[in-house]
């Protein structure tokens, strides 16, 4: 018998401040350092630029701002998480990546009404591992519809020529 359900789920965890986040290690391209970022004009104040990874222009969201959290300068441990969004490839600027974990799927719970301070529209769940709380983040929300059209929009005009 081949069972279809999802039993477990593989996460990466990340901080932002003293909170714990985590989204699914599928949804994942990869966990970069920051790089070099240009600026954009008239972007939402959450976008801190655009950098150019192997030839594709990829925005930079900064999740501290998009989640009124308070600014902090960037850490040594601070990355990059690459992943897909609205089929486009975006930049999540976090704190630090921390581990890998399993959860089971009937371990995450639905998020609580106020999770430090964050939005329940960012997030998927929660769950406890190791008697800390992991905040799943719902990438399909990080960015409305609109801003992914006017995210794609610059990625195209910007991407016309690689930088070197």
């Amino acid at each position: 018998m081949v069972e279809t359900d999802i039993q477990e789920i593989q996460l990466a965890c990340f901080r932002l401040g003293d909170a714990t986040f985590a989204a699914d290690i599928m949804r994942i391209k990869e966990i970069i350092k920051p790089q070099r970022l240009t600026r954009l004009p008239k972007t939402p104040a959450f976008v801190e630029g655009v950098i150019n990874l192997r030839g594709s222009v990829i925005p930079v969201i900064d999740l501290r701002m998009r989640f009124d959290l308070p600014d902090r300068a960037p850490l040594e441990e601070s990355r990059l998480l690459v992943v897909a969004v609205a089929r486009q490839l975006v930049g999540l600027v976090v704190d630090d990546v921390t581990e890998v974990v399993t959860v089971h799927a009937h371990d995450i719970k639905p998020p609580p009404h106020v999770a430090e301070g964050i939005s329940t529209e960012y997030l998927i769940g929660v769950c406890l591992v190791r008697d800390s709380l992991i905040m799943l983040l719902n990438l399909d929300t990080i960015l409305t519809s609109r801003e992914t059209s006017t995210l794609a929009g610059f990625s195209r005009v910007t991407g016309a020529a690689p930088a070197r």
